[in-house]
C-alpha cells in the first residue's frame, strides 16, 4: 500500500460533524448525476453487449481464467461486445478474449483503496471510472443484454445478486443470466 493509499483512507475513516455530513451529501447528488450522464453517453454506443463478473484475484494459468477469455471470445464471434469490471482476474480475461476476437471491450472500473486498476485490454475511450457501486451497477444492467457470472468474491455476488433481483422482480429477462 502507497503512503497516498494510506493517507485517502485515514481521511474517509475521520470524524465528521453533521453539518459536514448534511452539506457532502447536498454535493454529492451532482457527483453521483455527473456519473450517471457520462456512462450514459459514453456506453449508449457500444452497441449489443454481455457482461462478464468475477474474481479480481483469479490469474492468467488458472482455468477460470481461460474459460471467461474463451467465452468472451466466442461471445465477439456472435455480434457481442464484452463489459467487464476493468480490472485484473476473470475481468482481465473478459477484455482480453473481447480484444482477441477483435470486438467491443468495455471496462467499468470502481475506485477502490486497493487491487482495482483499469487493464490493458480495454478498448481506447471504453473504460470508465466510478466512485458510487450502485451506479457502476446501473451501467451494467442497464448496458447489457446478457450476463456470465465466474467464480468470484463478494463483489461477484453483488453483481450476481442485483441481476438476479432484477430477473425476480420482472426487470430483467431469466435468460439473460448464465
Amino acid at each position: 500500500m502507497s503512503p497516498n493509499d494510506d493517507r485517502k483512507i485515514r481521511e474517509k475513516l475521520q470524524q465528521k460533524t453533521w453539518n459536514e455530513i448534511k452539506t457532502n451529501d447536498s454535493w454529492a447528488i451532482f457527483k453521483i448525476m455527473a456519473e450517471f450522464v457520462d456512462g450514459y453517453e459514453r456506453l449508449s454506443k457500444i452497441g449489443p453487449c454481455v457482461s462478464i463478473f468475477g474474481s479480481a484475484r483469479t490469474k492468467p494459468d488458472h482455468p477460470y481464467y481461460k474459460l471467461a477469455e474463451e467465452v468472451a471470445f466466442k461471445l465477439t464471434q456472435n455480434g457481442f461486445g464484452v463489459i467487464t469490471g476493468g480490472g485484473p482476474g476473470i475481468m482481465e480475461a473478459g477484455n482480453k478474449g473481447a480484444n482477441r476476437g477483435k470486438g467491443i471491450s468495455v471496462g467499468l472500473n470502481i475506485e477502490l483503496p486497493f487491487e482495482q486498476h483499469d487493464n490493458p485490454w480495454i478498448d481506447p475511450g471504453k473504460s470508465l471510472d466510478f466512485d458510487y457501486f450502485f451506479v457502476r451497477k446501473v451501467m451494467f444492467v442497464k448496458y447489457s443484454q446478457g450476463f456470465v457470472v465466474m467464480p468470484g468474491g463478494f463483489g461477484t455476488l453483488d453483481e450476481l445478486f442485483e441481476a438476479i433481483t432484477l430477473i425476480q422482480t420482472k426487470k430483467l429477462v431469466a435468460s439473460q443470466l448464465s
